[in-house]
C-alpha cells in the first residue's frame, strides 16, 4: 500500500505549463487552476515544496497569475522540450531528497504525460491529480491519464491527497484546508 500513501516528508508537488496563454484554450480550466491553488496552499500549510515549470513563456506567457502568486519564483523554470524533466528539473529533485511526484498542469497528453513517463523511469513514485490536469479536449485527457495509469502512476484528485497528506482532523491546518475545500 506505501505506492497509494502520501506523506508530507515524502513529496513534491510539480506543476506544469499553467500559463497565461494556455489556459484559456484548455476544457475546465477554472476547476484546474482552482485546484492548483488549493493544492498550492496546502503546500504552504503543510510544508511540502513545490516546483513549475512554463513552457515557452516568450509565446505562452507566464504562469496564470492566481498560481504565480502563490509560488517563489526561484522555483519556475522555463523549458522547450515538451517533458519538464529538464536537466535543471532533474537536479532540483536530487537536491530535494523526495521520491514521491504529485503532478498538475497542462497539457494532459502531451508535457505532463511525457513528464511522467521520464518521473518514473527515473525511478520517481508519480501521483497525477486529475482534477488538476487539463487538455483541449476530453479525449485527449482521458487517453493522457489512461496511459500515465498503464505505466504505474497513481491517479488521483485534490481532495484525497490533501487529506491523505494531512491524516488528521482538527489541526491548524485542516481548519484551513477544510475551509478551501467546501
Amino acid at each position: 500500500m506505501r505506492k497509494f500513501t502520501l506523506n508530507r516528508e515524502d513529496v513534491v508537488l510539480f506543476e506544469i505549463d499553467i500559463q497565461e496563454k494556455l489556459a484559456p484554450v484548455m476544457k475546465y480550466r477554472d476547476q484546474v487552476i482552482k485546484n492548483n491553488q488549493i493544492l498550492m496552499t496546502a503546500a504552504k500549510e503543510i510544508n511540502f515544496p513545490v516546483i513549475a515549470t512554463e513552457q515557452y513563456p516568450k509565446g505562452l506567457g507566464r504562469t496564470v497569475p492566481e498560481i504565480l502568486e502563490l509560488i517563489d519564483e526561484g522555483n519556475i523554470f522555463a523549458k522547450t522540450s515538451f517533458s519538464a524533466y529538464t536537466d535543471e528539473i532533474k537536479a532540483t529533485l536530487e537536491n530535494l531528497g523526495k521520491k514521491k511526484i504529485i503532478v498538475t498542469g497542462m497539457e494532459t497528453h502531451i508535457c505532463v504525460f511525457q513528464t511522467v513517463r521520464d518521473l518514473i523511469k527515473a525511478e520517481y513514485e508519480v501521483f497525477i491529480v486529475q482534477d488538476a490536469v487539463a487538455s483541449r479536449t476530453k479525449q485527449n485527457y482521458r487517453n493522457g491519464l489512461d496511459l500515465m495509469e498503464s505505466m504505474g502512476a497513481v491517479i488521483t484528485n485534490t481532495e484525497t491527497v490533501i487529506f491523505d497528506l494531512l491524516k488528521v482532523s482538527g489541526t491548524p491546518e485542516f481548519k484551513v484546508m477544510s475551509k478551501l475545500i467546501k
